[in-house]
């Protein structure tokens, strides 16, 4: 089989498409030998390589609008309105946690040290440490504090960690991109699983937090952590080009930045079916362009 290096970026939500990616490399007859995975990324990414995906999968189809709110655990801290603990207990209930160098299939999630001014590479100990330290998104979750050091996201310094991927002779380099500007028109739009009661509770609520994901709003309409999140994506969406340009993947699979917002996770069988749809779109055109499997 042909092996993969496989690089899983950062985008909220979207990281579900992850999921479509992995099983239809699978599926096609790949071999995924090394995981690198950034925020979301890194949690599809390291929970694939603890073997617990389809468990993983499972629960996320399950989750409505209103369990989703459920496991935001909200804070007053000046850092970030979310902890995040309460996602991952609920995950480590029933995949327990792992040592990242226990796996068989080598995995690297990344996270950024704003303290000390350095991309941070967990490559060993504790996988929900090293996940709960790369999804921080800064003024949306709490960073986690190491000792000296305040850890966020990875994204903060890089969103698509192609150079970390240790590449073979032969091996094909596969990054996901979850933030492309590109439209999104879903293939099968799910009818919402809430009761209506519950809807309009969860919008009421919803609406007095950061929009995070606004398009058409005027730049005066906008909040201070709109902007700060706005001029956040807009740094990533640069030093992925870059990193792009430089490394040259042998496939990118860009999944579009609207396909769903930052914590939309009850889309989860939308936009697991967009992962697939998106390396096909690929994929296929490679195949046909004369590339080797």
């Amino acid at each position: 089989m042909k092996k993969v290096r496989l690089v899983l970026g950062s985008g909220g939500a979207r990281g579900m498409a992850h999921i479509g990616v992995i099983e239809e490399l699978e599926h096609a007859g790949f071999e995924i030998v090394e995981v690198v995975g950034c925020s979301m990324g890194a949690v599809v990414g390291g929970i694939y390589c603890a073997g617990y995906l389809a468990d993983y999968k499972h629960w996320l189809i399950k989750l409505t609008k209103l369990d989703v709110f459920r496991l935001l655990d909200f804070t007053l801290s000046s850092q970030g309105f979310v902890k995040g603990e309460r996602v991952f207990k609920a995950i480590e209930e029933f995949i327990g946690d792992h040592q990242i160098e226990d796996f068989k299939i080598p995995f690297t999630a990344v996270s950024a040290d704003i303290t000390n001014k350095k991309e941070v590479h967990y490559r060993s100990g504790s996988l929900f440490k090293a996940l709960r330290s790369s999804i921080a998104i800064p003024t949306v979750f709490t960073p986690i504090r190491e000792g000296n050091s305040q850890l966020v996201d990875g994204g903060v310094l890089n969103p698509l960690p192609m150079n970390l991927v240790h590449k073979e002779e032969g091996d094909w380099v596969v990054a996901v991109n979850l933030n492309a500007n590109l439209p999104y028109q879903p293939s099968n739009p799910l009818a919402d699983k809430e009761p209506s009661a519950y809807l309009k509770m969860f919008t009421a609520i919803q609406s007095s937090f950061p929009k995070f994901d606004t398009k058409t709003e005027s730049l005066a309409n906008l909040g201070l952590f709109d902007i700060l999140n706005k001029s956040y994506d807009l740094t990533q969406d640069r030093v992925t080009e870059l990193m792009i340009d430089i490394y040259k993947p042998d496939l990118v699979i860009n999944i579009s930045r609207d396909a769903c917002g930052v914590f939309e996770f009850y889309r989860a069988n939308e936009i697991i079916e967009e992962g697939r749809n998106a390396f096909h779109r690929v994929y296929d055109s490679s195949i046909k362009n004369g590339a080797t499997p």
